[in-house]
């Protein structure tokens, strides 16, 4: 894709059109979204992500939007396992509902700024050193086995680095001062929590690119499709983050199956080395296979966690049941 110049500064001014809007609403107002509000917007980004997508295979052809939809739905299922680390930092740091929205934005452009610097570094990179993609592939393979053998309860935030470093160097208060960074306070100039929960969620959006833009360049090597693809992954991430905070809990195997794709892609990336290389018996996986092996996965993932979420209900409530008609009536 020979793209000029003025097609990469209308999708850049396009996206940051969209995002300051997104900023405008929630400084306008800062409060919990409604669901109807939440599915509103969700239905309109991911909306949107399908008509980019139909408008990359109408005028550049099968290959690049398939590629296009193979990478989106990728980063948007990563984008939401994502949103459990979120959920984590945003409840052991007690950030008031009103104010969520604001941390999720900011979250969302850092991830947008580091993801960028990403792909331009690795775009540049893998231009020149093929041999990056067998290091890339055993990356995911490696993200790919930690997600199997990552057990519930290891599966909690931990503060990095960073934030234990802004936390000694910089005084804070212990309490929120509305959504301000800082404040003064006898004549002192202290950090508020916000700012220390903002340091969070800029690191661990650093981890989730170092995750995320080796899976994309596992299916495309266009900079414009990968760019494209990660911005309408974080698209909506914010009211997706209310829509389905009660879901995430429900989707208890969400990580196989993206441990799957991400093994899957890191198993297809070697391949394609291999082939470059020489090795003519390393074959190729075309993009329609790679796009029906991550949609299928995602899709029998997510319908067996919804099922086995129901059926721990429905036994709970049986026990719950059982454990009442034990006790004596004259002890009800």
């Amino acid at each position: 894709m020979n793209l000029p110049t003025w097609v990469w500064l209308v999708t850049v001014g396009a996206f940051a059109l969209m995002l300051g809007l997104d900023f405008y609403l929630v400084a306008r107002n800062p409060r919990r979204p409604g669901f109807r509000e939440c599915v509103r917007w969700v239905s309109f980004y991911v909306a949107l992500a399908a008509a980019f997508g139909i408008g990359v295979l109408v005028l550049a052809g099968p290959k690049y939007g398939g590629e296009f939809f193979a990478g989106w739905i990728t980063e948007y299922s990563l984008s939401v396992d994502n949103l459990f680390v979120f959920l984590i930092i945003m409840s052991r740091f007690q950030v008031p509902d009103r104010y969520r929205q604001k941390v999720l934005m900011t979250g969302i452009v850092l991830a947008i700024l580091m993801r960028g610097v990403f792909i331009a570094v690795g775009a540049e990179a893998v231009s020149r050193f093929d041999w990056l993609f067998y290091i890339f592939g055993a990356f995911l393979v490696y993200t790919a086995w930690k997600f199997v053998t990552e057990k519930e309860e290891e599966a909690d935030f931990s503060e990095n680095l960073a934030l234990r470093t802004v936390r000694r160097i910089l005084p804070s208060t212990k309490e929120y001062h509305g959504a301000s960074m800082t404040v003064r306070v006898a004549g002192r100039r202290l950090v508020t929590p916000m700012l220390i929960v903002m340091v969070a969620i800029g690191t661990s959006d650093l981890l989730f690119a170092v995750d995320s833009i080796p899976a994309i360049f596992g299916l495309t090597k266009e900079p414009y499709i990968v760019f494209t693809a990660n911005v309408f992954a974080l698209m909506g991430l914010r009211q997706l983050f209310f829509l389905v905070g009660g879901l995430l809990d429900r989707l208890v195997y969400l990580n196989k199956g993206l441990a799957l794709v991400l093994a899957f892609i890191g198993v297809k990336l070697v391949l394609e080395a291999l082939n470059h290389d020489g090795f003519t018996w390393a074959p190729t996986v075309p993009i329609v296979v790679s796009l029906g092996i991550i949609i299928g996965t995602l899709a029998i993932t997510t319908v067996i966690s919804l099922l086995k979420s129901r059926g721990d209900r429905g036994k709970d409530a049986a026990d719950a049941d059982a454990d009442r008609d034990e006790v004596p009536a004259e002890n009800r």
